[in-house]
């Protein structure tokens, strides 16, 4: 496809622009796939407030945007699975497929990711996207290429629902009730989780959770976390706590209220990446700590979860915006995250 097309940079912080460039072509292995909607990650807002994460600086001009779905409109010539007018989710890493972990199965360990607005890596906040047709996974009929942007957080849920082995029968604890948040809800829910508690210090949110499947909330300004989940838990405390909040407090509380045996998934990353822990209470309590980072192997089961209904993934988007006012929805985001859970983007 020849031509030009839109493109938007972030050129500062709390700025961005419109650019035009080239529409991409496919390489022989790849899909040239028309965006349809973008979904607005912390990671971005991130970039976005701050210019950077750790040590990934942003040094602009540089395109934010790594959860995509869209439609397929040139194909490469090995391409033989997708067709022109397949609609996608996009999943946005690229590994190297040779080193240890990749031929481990461990794919999102891969030290040489090539990641979607992950400096310096231009993501997706554009009309078009070159993309390997493998990390292209097509979409039913009855989904929409919101949906298919959304399978990108929805995966980190149910990696998270994963990691802590979550089945029927346990009491769950998901600390932090935003974007991630939110998908661990409804990952737990959708594999049999039956009690799941939600702690949040956001009214807006806590009521998002319980709309999406959360049985029980904790506002933490309001309420002491600790003695609440053992109240709940009628003193037992939780048997799988997911922690996506990234703070100490959150974590502190966690080991405080975890049940003996029991597992801590950590999600969220705190400002600081560090954090004081009571490791003695830890030690006593014989926890499990597990950890995230991305995901793997998910996004199959995560379209077929949407497609047959068991996760409401649209059920997280509190504001969908234009392409064209692309700054005021990042700021707005930044600045009103009382009321602004999920920002999605309407890129065609």
């Amino acid at each position: 496809m020849e031509g030009n097309m839109k493109v938007a940079i972030m050129t500062d912080k709390m700025k961005m622009e419109f650019t035009t460039r080239p529409i991409p072509k496919p390489k022989d292995d790849e899909v040239l796939v028309k965006i349809g909607h973008v979904g607005v990650c912390g990671s971005d807002l991130h970039y976005f407030e701050a210019g950077g994460i750790g040590k990934n600086i942003v040094h602009p001009p540089f395109v934010l945007g790594h959860e995509a779905g869209g439609t397929v409109v040139e194909v490469g010539k090995n391409v033989t699975h997708l067709k022109v007018g397949d609609r996608v989710a996009l999943e946005p890493g690229k590994t190297c497929g040779h080193c240890e972990f990749c031929k481990t199965g461990r794919y999102n360990l891969c030290p040489d990711v090539i990641f979607f607005a992950t400096p310096p890596i231009d993501g997706v906040f554009q009309e078009y996207v070159a993309h390997e047709a493998a990390l292209c996974f097509k979409i039913p009929d009855n989904m929409d290429t919101m949906e298919a942007a959304l399978i990108e957080p929805l995966a980190v849920g149910m990696h998270a629902a994963r990691q802590g082995d979550a089945h029927l029968g346990q009491i769950a604890v998901v600390t932090g009730a935003g974007c991630i948040g939110l998908v661990s809800i409804m990952a737990l829910k959708a594999m049999g989780v039956t009690r799941i508690i939600a702690v949040d210090v956001q009214e807006k949110r806590l009521q998002k959770a319980l709309e999406l499947g959360a049985t029980d909330v904790i506002n933490g300004m309001e309420k002491d976390t600790i003695e609440e989940v053992l109240r709940l838990t009628d003193g037992a405390g939780a048997d799988l706590t997911i922690e996506t909040a990234g703070t100490e407090i959150t974590t502190r509380q966690a080991i405080n209220f975890a049940k003996p045996g029991s597992t801590i998934v950590l999600v969220g990353y705190s400002a600081s990446g560090e954090e004081k822990l009571p490791m003695s209470l830890a030690l006593d309590k014989e926890l499990t700590f597990k950890t995230v980072f991305r995901y793997r192997h998910i996004y199959p089961v995560a379209i077929e979860a949407v497609a047959a209904g068991n996760i409401n993934v649209k059920g997280i988007v509190t504001n969908v915006w234009d392409f064209d006012d692309i700054e005021n929805a990042m700021i707005q985001s930044v600045e009103d995250k009382a009321n602004i859970v999920k920002s999605v983007i309407k890129i065609n």
